[in-house]
Order: structure tokens, then sequence, then C-alpha cells
């Protein structure tokens, strides 16, 4: 992967993908809290990104995530399915990532 050719999009999802793996491992209430805004924040940016381009449907997974993830008005899932959430945000960020800067 070039780090020097990513852009802003890129590091926003690697930095999520990050914070979300982060939340697998036992770390403290203030943590998640973090991570609940800095998530909101991240996905509404990308759906804000994504709103131009002809892929509709990750605007609306993104719309979704920021919707799900707010700190505002909580939806409590439990820790176990969080954590299945989690992952899946990681998996899908991190690959894109990957996908977007492979040589």
């Amino acid at each position: 992967m070039n780090w020097s050719t990513m852009n802003e999009v890129s590091w926003i999802k690697l930095g999520l993908g990050i914070l979300f793996l982060g939340c697998l491992a036992a770390m403290p209430y203030g943590y998640f809290q973090f991570v609940r805004l800095v998530g909101m924040l991240g996905f509404a940016y990308l759906a804000y990104t994504e709103k131009d381009n002809s892929n509709k449907v990750m605007l609306f997974f993104f719309i979704c995530s920021a919707v799900l993830i707010n700190p505002i008005f909580k939806i409590s899932l439990g820790r176990s399915l969080w954590n299945v959430v989690d992952m899946i945000w990681a998996a899908l960020l991190l690959w894109d990532v990957y996908k977007t800067h492979r040589k």
C-alpha cells in the first residue's frame, strides 16, 4: 500500500476501522463514548463525500451507520451485538482502503 497517495477519505476510513477494532478490547466507557462521537462525525463526512458518486449503496450505508452510532439518541444493542457491528464496520472500511490503494 502506498501511504503517500492516500487521500483524507482513506485516512478517515483507516482511522475509523482502527477505532472500531479497539472496541473489541476491554476499554473504559469513555472510549466507547469517544468512538460514538468520532464515528458519527466520520460516517457523516463519508456520506457527504459519497453523495456525488454513483454508488448510492455506500451513501445509504454511511448514513445508516452515522444514525446507528450517534451519541445523542443511543441505540442499545448489547455488548456482543455491538462487537459484531464493530467487526463488520472495521472489515468493510479497512477492505475499502486496501482495495482503493493496493498496487
